[in-house]
């Protein structure tokens, strides 16, 4: 590999986890802002993501190297964007969660295949590539997408509600974990696995937040749930990149 080619993703630490699920926790309460608080309704809700997440997609795909505030914009942007995919394939197009699910799942795994079969390989961890980084996006954002979907579908059609369902969700993280450290299954599999399920844990923590006590949830609100998440982002962010450089190259 050409040591002058400078990678565009973040680093997988515990630091990365942590701001994945708090962006995937904003994603929901922002989605939730829009199309409910705002009342802009999913199809605008849908529309206005959309037009976001490609503006700052454009943006990290041309940046000549990795920004973090811009990477993790980006990462925001597709949890928000999948809150909205999901709600619009449920609620305007009736088609439910659970087939929803599915068809993100079909999506996600065309996505897999047609980038393992152009570049014979899965690493999300350096990419360097433009092509590489597209196919990276775009299996991120079927992941968030899938992940929303598999959430509300545990609390909302299973009716398991949103503590068990972060229950559920969480341990299935705890798992790949243990898996990650005691077995020889593929990194990359356990990473994607992963990644979906932070969506859900994040997804049904938002919705926790937010919705009104009789639903199970606490009622915050949209607004000071998202304000509380962004500066929790922010406080991490921070911290991450002052201990990055702290780092001896």
């Amino acid at each position: 590999m050409n040591k002058n080619l400078i990678n565009k993703v973040a680093k997988i630490t515990v630091l990365f986890w942590i701001m994945k699920i708090l962006a995937t926790t904003l994603g929901e309460t922002t989605g939730d802002l829009l199309s409910m608080t705002l009342d802009l309704g999913y199809t605008s809700g849908l529309l206005i993501t959309t037009g976001i997440f490609l503006v700052l997609l454009i943006f990290q795909l041309r940046s000549p190297r990795f920004y973090a505030t811009l990477y993790w914009a980006v990462i925001i942007a597709t949890t928000t964007l999948g809150t909205e995919i999901s709600d619009f394939m449920d609620r305007t197009l009736h088609l439910g969660y659970l087939w929803g699910s599915v068809i993100l799942l079909i999506g996600l795994l065309g996505t897999f295949s047609i980038w393992h079969y152009k570049e014979k390989t899965l690493a999300f961890h350096p990419i360097y590539k433009p092509k590489i980084e597209v196919f990276y996006w775009v299996a991120v954002l079927f992941s968030n997408s899938l992940g929303t979907a598999f959430g509300d579908f545990l609390s909302d059609n299973l009716e398991l509600g949103y503590v068990n369902s972060s229950i559920i969700t969480a341990s299935i993280i705890i798992i790949v974990i243990i898996l990650h450290y005691s077995s020889r299954i593929n990194q990359i599999i356990l990473f994607w696995v992963a990644f979906i399920f932070t969506r859900p844990f994040g997804a049904t923590f938002g919705d926790f937040l937010t919705k009104p006590i009789n639903e199970g949830g606490l009622d915050i609100g949209t607004i000071p749930s998202s304000i509380v998440t962004v500066l929790l982002l922010v406080i991490i962010l921070v911290y991450a990149n002052k201990r990055e450089k702290q780092i001896p190259v």
